[in-house]
């Protein structure tokens, strides 16, 4: 009954006009982003961070700067079927799989069929994981009250592990990325003793890497750069969405509920594991098939095979922000830009904060809510305007995004610094990509590197160097026990194939 009237009051919170407007400002900026391969919902927000600075020093301000960057986030997620369906070009990794059966209906002349699945279904698949956040991020939180160190460094390190375990990235990519950025998580000042460390005398490096510098290089700079290099043109069908294609698209979906719920389902674990709604929607996807009576027909533009991936990604991506708000651990990398944000406004994401700013937590879960159905209502009634975005060269609109980008890094500390880091670190972001190296490990531990030593340190003073006190209750020592199988799983997997092969 408390979690309701907190939710209540969330609500009169997210629904004064600054937030309603803000809210819907972000979801087209966020469906912009969406629409525009070569960006995504993580770059965008790690992008337009700095706008929020200002904004979070006024009264209630925090509020109203994360309903700004998670309706971003929404916007995203949306957006990413519009250039799916339409051509053929995935606006974001987890629509790959949209492409399958949502191109070959927009052949077919049933492109506002499509779209409306889409679009239902991710909204279905958000919903489910935010009723799930409502009931569930109150109860882990008072649980997470009961954590010390060692706790928390077995939580850091289940996060760590299960990015290696899940990922579908080489283990050993996902480890060599993950080693930088615990690299570049120590520059610096020590957590503990407050000495400096690998500042090799740079004035500029006594607070470390910038993580918003960091990210907006890696994500934004590296992928403009990849994008250029590929070439991108835009060939597609033309968008024809009226009420009409909208109610008849509702009244077939219904027939679909158990592909929605399975769907749901898979895409909720695998935003709290974290695995992703990259993975969730292709995991969704070979489900639907898997258990659906016209499996043999996916791949030929079945509305199912929408509907899967759909419902999947947006109920991955909204559910990774559970173990962000109350353990502090982001479950994506644009959880973790946000994790980033909430720390730059000076907040402390974890248990702590559902009790010491119980208004700004019920208010960004009540945004979730409203973010959501705005995002579905723009969608419904923008795409063509959407779609038209895409007749703008890439090689006009790359440009832009560079000097908004540079603009961002600069507004962080005022700094020229800053920009030349970025650029460096948009060199970096474009090594990955090209050597397949995974770029989600190394941001998770630039962002959770120090929190992750200052545990694993603070433990060992407490035990005097006695590392059985990660094992030293039952809770840890799960914890513990569950990061190291999830880090030995590849090694399982392999072994299982030969095993077979043999």
């Amino acid at each position: 009954m408390e979690e309701f009237q907190s939710l209540m009051q969330g609500f009169v919170i997210a629904l004064s006009l600054k937030n309603v407007v803000l809210m819907f400002a972000g979801v087209i900026l966020g469906v912009i982003i969406g629409v525009l391969p070569g960006l995504g919902g993580a770059n965008g927000v790690a992008i337009l961070l700095p706008l929020t600075f200002s904004m979070a020093q006024s009264p209630g301000g925090t509020t109203s700067a994360i309903i700004l960057l998670s309706s971003i986030y929404w916007g995203a997620l949306f957006g990413g079927a519009i250039t799916s369906i339409l051509f053929n070009i995935p606006g974001e990794p987890w629509s790959v799989a949209t492409t399958f059966d949502g191109y070959p209906l927009a052949q077919n002349g049933r492109a506002g069929a499509a779209l409306t699945a889409a679009f239902t279904s991710s909204f279905v698949g958000a919903l489910v994981a935010v009723i799930m956040i409502t009931f569930l991020s109150p109860v882990v939180a008072k649980f997470a009250l009961e954590f010390g160190p060692p706790e928390f460094f077995a939580v850091y390190l289940l996060t760590f592990c299960a990015f290696v375990g899940m990922s579908k990235e080489s283990p050993f990519k996902t480890i060599a990325s993950m080693m930088l950025g615990f690299a570049m998580a120590a520059v610096g000042t020590d957590p503990v003793t407050g000495a400096l460390r690998l500042t090799f005398g740079h004035m500029e490096l006594l607070n470390g890497f910038d993580f918003l510098v960091a990210v907006i290089g890696l994500f934004g700079i590296g992928e403009i750069l990849l994008t250029l290099e590929e070439g991108l043109e835009f060939r597609g069908t033309k968008a024809k969405l009226n009420l009409r294609v909208v109610l008849d698209t509702w009244k077939e979906l219904p027939r679909y509920w158990l592909t929605s719920l399975r769907s749901a389902a898979v895409g909720c674990f695998m935003g709290i594991v974290p695995g992703g709604a990259t993975p969730a929607s292709f995991m969704s996807y070979g489900v639907a098939r898997r258990f659906s009576k016209d499996g043999e027909k996916f791949g030929t533009g079945m509305v199912e095979g929408v509907v899967a991936p759909e419902t999947a990604a947006h109920a991955a991506g909204t559910s990774a922000l559970l173990p962000m708000l109350t353990l502090g651990v982001p479950g994506s990398p644009t959880a973790a830009v946000l994790l980033g944000g909430l720390l730059i406004w000076g907040l402390q994401p974890g248990p702590l904060l559902f009790v010491e700013q119980k208004d700004f937590v019920w208010g960004l879960i009540a945004s979730m809510y409203l973010g959501n159905i705005a995002g579905l209502i723009v969608v419904l009634t923008c795409v063509p305007l959407f779609a038209a975005i895409l007749r703008i060269p890439f090689a006009i609109v790359a440009p832009v995004i560079m000097v908004i980008c540079a603009i961002g890094a600069f507004t962080v500390h005022n700094a020229i610094f800053d920009v030349w880091m970025m650029i460096v670190f948009g060199i970096m972001g474009y090594v990955f990509k090209k050597l397949n190296y995974p770029l989600a490990p190394l941001v998770l531990a630039i962002v959770l590197g120090d929190r992750a030593e200052a545990s694993f340190r603070q433990a060992m003073l407490v035990s005097q160097g006695d590392m059985s006190i990660f094992f030293s209750t039952p809770l840890v020592g799960v914890l513990t026990g569950l990061a190291m199988f999830l880090l030995l799983w590849p090694v399982v997997g392999a072994l299982r194939t030969r095993l077979k092969g043999r």
